[in-house]
């Protein structure tokens, strides 16, 4: 029986590469732990974003390309996700409880947005992740409703709320604290104040992603949002409607002005497909996202179908992830998700917490 080289070993599984960024786990240093005993061997491979519909495939891919080497017998590999906290805005420090701040937003309401948001969260829930979500629409939450949440939230010490939890998720929203059909009538800075009273004094508990789905338009809420809020990165949700566009480009410049990166851009409502004869129709226009996200130079992360089931799931509160996990749809909501958290894995990490804290105090 030959002995097993590790050098043969290493270029093995070099060949396997991660289908969502082309690299390989060797040159990423995502292989872990190798060891080499007789004819035994056994490595973790550690993926920087959750992928747990993927494990399996790549445990095989990585066994079968081990056992090639000479000597290999038995090899045991264990595949698993660390999500870790990403640099955000320069100068905003980090959220207790939170590694990274995802905001869903839109130049103009009526594009999806709250349920691309709610999806989106659920399918990184379903990959493996710790999400939560902040309805950040003071004039029109609509998450407890997407999300089948009603009551309030209980206060342990008197001082902080505890999130309300759904599918999976923990959850903070203005309609949990006022009555269904309550208008919120207040001016600027009252509603900043209390989205920043609800993001600040909710108790995350250890969230790897915190998807913001953001009010639409570019007014004092997102400003202040995009300036105070350490946020990760932003999906931008459109219709391929030239309106649509237009607003949702001012939404993109805002981000700009504040250093919040675009991770990429959804296109709602792409196509409608007749579920009686198949007919396919552009209603909004065909390929305007596409075309947007090549202007700007960011990533088109998909296109989603006008689709009836995606309406009817999210007012029932089981949005699509929840009632077809297994669907078309759901598929596609679940490459967005992948998508965005690569792109998150690939940012610089956040390394203020190792920094020391320095006090500067007069000498008597």
């Amino acid at each position: 029986m030959p002995t097993v080289v590790e050098a043969d070993l290493i270029a093995a599984l070099k060949t396997v590469a991660d289908p969502l960024t082309g690299k390989d786990f060797v040159g990423t240093r995502q292989l872990k732990n190798l060891k080499i005993d007789g004819d035994d061997v056994a490595f973790d491979v550690e993926l920087g974003y959750p992928a747990k519909s993927l494990h399996g495939a790549l445990r095989r891919q990585l066994i079968e390309a081990a056992r090639k080497v000479p000597g290999v017998g038995n090899v045991s590999v264990n595949v698993s996700s660390r999500i870790v906290a990403h640099a955000a805005q320069r100068g905003v420090a980090l959220l207790p409880g939170v590694k990274n701040i995802i905001a869903v937003a839109s130049g103009k309401g009526g594009v999806g947005k709250s349920t691309t948001a709610a999806n989106l969260a659920l399918a990184l829930a379903a990959e493996g992740a710790t999400v939560g979500m902040l309805d950040a629409d003071i004039y029109g939450p609509s998450q407890p409703m997407m999300l089948g949440i009603s009551g309030r939230p209980e206060s342990v010490d008197g001082q902080s709320m505890e999130p309300m939890e759904g599918h999976g998720l923990q959850v903070a929203s203005i309609g949990f604290l006022v009555e269904p059909d309550q208008a919120m009538i207040w001016r600027g800075p009252m509603a900043t104040q209390a989205l920043d009273q609800l993001l600040r004094q909710t108790r995350w508990r250890e969230l790897d992603y915190l998807i913001v789905d953001m009010p639409p338009g570019t007014g004092d809420i997102q400003l202040t949002l995009s300036q105070r809020v350490p946020i990760t990165g932003a999906v931008i949700v459109t219709t391929p409607q030239d309106i649509a566009l237009l607003d949702a480009k001012k939404g993109v410049a805002m981000f700009e002005k504040v250093g919040v990166p675009i991770l990429g851009l959804v296109e709602n409502m792409a196509v409608y497909c007749c579920p009686n004869c198949g007919h396919t129709e552009h209603i909004f226009g065909a390929d305007g996202g596409k075309k947007m996200a090549e202007e700007y130079k960011f990533d088109y992360l998909g296109a989603l179908p006008l689709n009836r089931s995606i309406r009817e799931q999210a007012d029932s509160g089981r949005p699509t992830l929840v009632s077809d996990p297994d669907g078309e749809i759901a598929g596609l909501y679940k490459s967005v998700a992948r998508q965005v958290a690569v792109k998150i894995a690939e940012k610089a990490k956040d390394f203020s917490s190792k920094f020391p804290t320095i006090t500067v105090s007069k000498g008597t």
